[in-house]
Order: C-alpha cells, then sequence, then structure tokens
C-alpha cells in the first residue's frame, strides 16, 4: 500500500504554520468559535440571565417584604399570644415548665467554660432547669477539663449532667438525639440547644419560652445570632478581629435580618439555624426526632416539623452573642457543610414537600422555590458560572453580547440590597463581592456533591472556635515585644 503523506490529512492553511504550535491554536480556535464556541457561550449568557433575574426577583421580593414588616407587621410578641411568666410566692416555681439546655460539644478548650457559665446563669429557678453537656470529644485531657467544670457549677447547686457516648455516630445530631433519650429529661417540655461558642444573656428563657407556652402550634422560637458591636466586651463577638469575619457578618447579618425575618412573618417558617433556638420537645418527636442523613441535621428537623403543620417564630430582637471562624480553613469547611447539606436535604425531600397534604401550596411554593432552589443552589451556581466564568469568557468571545442590565444593574442592586444587614461594613462591598466570587467555586462544587451525593456529602469536620486564644496570643506578642509599653497600658 502507497504511503500516505501526511499533508492529505491536514489543510493547507495548518501546514504554512505546522511549526508554530501558537499559530495552529489560533487557527483551531478560528475554525470552532464561529460554529461551537459562539452558541455555548450564548446559551450560556441566557441560562446565567435567567438565573439571575430569579436570584434578582427573589431578593427585591424580600426586600419588599422586610420593609411592610418593619413598618406595618406586629411583633412576634404582638402578633402571637405572650404573657411573661411570673414568680409566684405561692405557687413558687411550679408555673414554670421544665426547660431542658443542651450543649454539644467536640474538643472545645477555648469557649467550654464560657458557654457552660452562660447556660448556668439563665434566669429560670433551678428546680425548673436540666442542663446537659454532650462532650463527643476526643481528646482526654478536655474531656477531663469539662467534666471539671460541670463538677463546678453542679456544687453550687446547679442541676447539670456532663453526658458522653462510646462513639460519634450521627456526629452533632446523634448526640442530641442520645441526649433527649436519657430518663432524666424525660420530664422536660422544651429544649434550648446552644452551640460551645454561643453565650445568651440571663434573660434569654424568660423572652422566649412564654410564646411557647401560650401557643401550642408553635414549635421552634429562634434567636438571632450577633457577632458585632453593641455587647460587653468581656465577652467574645469577633466580627472586628479580622477583614474575614468582617465579610462574614456581612452576609449573616442579611441572613438574620432579612430572610429570617420574612420567613417568620410570611409562612411562619425558615431554616433552624442549629442554635440559640427552643423547641417543643413534642414537635421533634411528632417530626421523626433528630436524623444524621445530611449535614443541616438542623434544616433537616426544620422542614419535617414544617411539613407537619408546626409554625416557627423568629425574634430578632432576642440576640446572641456568638464566635464566627477567624481561619480561612475552619471557614471552608464550615462552608462546605453549608453548601452541600441544603442540597442533599433538597433531593432527599423535594418530593415528600410536593406530595404532603397537611401544609397549603403557597407555602410548599415558598420551601421549594424561594428557600432551597434560589436561596441554596441557584445562589451559589449562578455567581460562579456568570461572574467567574461566562462574563470572562464573553471578552474572548466578542460575538457573544451581555446585555449591560444584566452584567451591571441586576448584580448592583443585589449586592446593595444584601449590604442591608451591614450598614456599617457599607464601604467594604468591594472587597465582599471578591470574597464572594473566590468562595463561589468552592459552594458550588459543594452544592453538586450535595445534589449528586458525591464522596463528601456527609463530611462533618467540626468549626473551629478560637475563643480568646486570638486576643490572648496577640496580648501576649506585644507584651513580650514591648514589655514596658504593656505594664503602661495596665
Amino acid at each position: 500500500m502507497a504511503q500516505i503523506s501526511p499533508k492529505l490529512l491536514i489543510p493547507e492553511s495548518f501546514q504554512v504554520s505546522r511549526d508554530d504550535i501558537t499559530g495552529q491554536m489560533g487557527l483551531i480556535w478560528e475554525l470552532i468559535k464561529a460554529p461551537l464556541i459562539v452558541p455555548l457561550l450564548q446559551l450560556g449568557v441566557y441560562i446565567c440571565l435567567l438565573m439571575s433575574l430569579m436570584l434578582f426577583m427573589e431578593r427585591v421580593y424580600m426586600g419588599i417584604v422586610i420593609i411592610l414588616v418593619k413598618l406595618f407587621w406586629k411583633k412576634p410578641e404582638k402578633r402571637y399570644k405572650f404573657e411573661p411568666i411570673q414568680d409566684d410566692v405561692e405557687l413558687g416555681s411550679s408555673n414554670f415548665p421544665v426547660v431542658l439546655v443542651q450543649i454539644p460539644m467536640f474538643n472545645e478548650k477555648e469557649v467550654y467554660k464560657i458557654s457552660i457559665g452562660a447556660a448556668c446563669g439563665l434566669s429560670w429557678p433551678s428546680d425548673r432547669l436540666v442542663i446537659q453537656v454532650l462532650d463527643d470529644s476526643t481528646d482526654p485531657a478536655i474531656k477531663l477539663m469539662v467534666e471539671q467544670e460541670c463538677q463546678r457549677w453542679a456544687s453550687k447547686g446547679i442541676n447539670i449532667t456532663y453526658q458522653i457516648r462510646e462513639n460519634r455516630t450521627g456526629y452533632k445530631a446523634g448526640a442530641l438525639k442520645e441526649g433527649l433519650k436519657r430518663s432524666y429529661v424525660k420530664h422536660c417540655e422544651y429544649v434550648a440547644i446552644l452551640d460551645a461558642d454561643f453565650r445568651p444573656e440571663p434573660d434569654f428563657l424568660r423572652r422566649s419560652i412564654p410564646l411557647l407556652v401560650n401557643n401550642p402550634d408553635i414549635a421552634l422560637v429562634q434567636a438571632r445570632w450577633r457577632f458585632g458591636l453593641g455587647f460587653s466586651a468581656l465577652l467574645i463577638m469577633n466580627a472586628d478581629e479580622c477583614l474575614l469575619t468582617r465579610m462574614q457578618e456581612m452576609s449573616l447579618d442579611y441572613h438574620f435580618t432579612v430572610e429570617q425575618e420574612v420567613g417568620s412573618a410570611t409562612h411562619a417558617f425558615f431554616g433552624f439555624n442549629g442554635t440559640a433556638g427552643i423547641w417543643r420537645i413534642a414537635a421533634i418527636n411528632e417530626a421523626g426526632g433528630w436524623k444524621d442523613r445530611t449535614t443541616v441535621e438542623d434544616m433537616d428537623l426544620a422542614v419535617r416539623a414544617s411539613l407537619r403543620g408546626w409554625k416557627f417564630v423568629y425574634l430578632g430582637d432576642l440576640q446572641v452573642k456568638s464566635e464566627l471562624p477567624s481561619t480561612f480553613k475552619a471557614f471552608r469547611f464550615q462552608q462546605h457543610r453549608w453548601s452541600c447539606g441544603p442540597a442533599n436535604l433538597f433531593r432527599k425531600m423535594v418530593w415528600e414537600i410536593i406530595q404532603n397534604k397537611k401544609v397549603k401550596f403557597w407555602k410548599k411554593v415558598y420551601v421549594i422555590y424561594s428557600f432551597f432552589f434560589v436561596r441554596k443552589i441557584i445562589a451559589h451556581m449562578v455567581t460562579f458560572s456568570f461572574y467567574c466564568v461566562v462574563l470572562p469568557l464573553t471578552i474572548l468571545v466578542p460575538e457573544v453580547e451581555v446585555p449591560i442590565w444584566g452584567a451591571v444593574y441586576i448584580p448592583s442592586v443585589i449586592t446593595i440590597l444584601n449590604s442591608v444587614g451591614t450598614p456599617r461594613s457599607i464601604h467594604l462591598l468591594f472587597y465582599w463581592i471578591l470574597f464572594e466570587n473566590v468562595m463561589s467555586l468552592h459552594r458550588t462544587k459543594a452544592t453538586f456533591i450535595g445534589l449528586l451525593e458525591a464522596g463528601r456529602a456527609n463530611e462533618w469536620v467540626v468549626t473551629e472556635k478560637l475563643g480568646d486564644a486570638v486576643k490572648k496570643a496577640a496580648a501576649d506578642a506585644a507584651k513580650n515585644k514591648n514589655p514596658t509599653k504593656a505594664i503602661r497600658k495596665l
């Protein structure tokens, strides 16, 4: 057979510059751009514009509703029956319901004293309060310190129990579930859940429990997390620790100021934040108890309870001090869990929500479309796909045009609306945009892992809490560097 010349397989235009790799790549690009790249990129633009419009309409809707709520809606204390529980000399403490406080922990060396102390300092009759420290720590030294702290408070007359398990099955959900099985909590009617870095004010229960006592259809009262200014400097709130914590504060303040408030006011539904909330134990049991099938056991329980007709109330004025992750590693693991978990839960529960007969049609629409699809899936995907992929590619392909309303106006409005929760940080919007774009790849990947239930779908890494460790380290460093100056400050 005659040898076939390679020249017969390569167009002449390629042969002219076959030694120039860059030139050949350029020619290939020109050949495939018009028939392949341009149509695909144009399709990508249309899809991203559709997702942007969905997110834009969601943000505008919530913006309008939150304005109406602030101007015309009654506060929860007036919208629902609210009668403070009064101390009675004759009845003693018998008119107070028995409340269980659960504090799940895992190697919380830096914060365990403050969280236990805050729980023990709650203004509630001691004989009507049961505090349960659920310690899943793997470090024997830390376990010993936590147990001794519990014993110290118990010696002061506080009804506090130190509880451990043989294994960490189910992680936080497993610990909470195991805690509710104990015989000494069977007489408790309500359970307050506080993560190890949360410090409620003494009146936390007195301001929340009456809503549950006087309204038998309410299952959950959720308080707001607080990280910034406005409380005693003696208790850790680290929003101003670094730029990373300021960025987190902006995102979370919008979540609490707008998303939780709107859900509570319109549909009496929102996602339980996993801490700083009080549940009716009967509602937990009716909903099937704690489940560890996703990394968002709190949201899972909230959705199941809501599908059984229970109502939730969000108290924006009831604020609980907490700590933000101050290292990128801790924040990255947290965001993986918060992005992957809701997507995975959506996959598991969407048909159950659709087929449910106990909730109204519009509430189903809100839960499926607004709560899950737009906020937990579209919001992550559009940030990465549109602003980090499609828009930069349109610079290389000028034939594809992006309308100015989609590239500038809609993103600007969404960004401004996101800043309403933290007015003091509005000057940091530029950095917040960069920060969100950087994190969008990580969140989008986690979302797909959850939707597809891939390998890391159930990965659980406890968010590291540093407490006062950073401040102490900085103070020690400053003292060692300039002891004379440090002494003058003291």
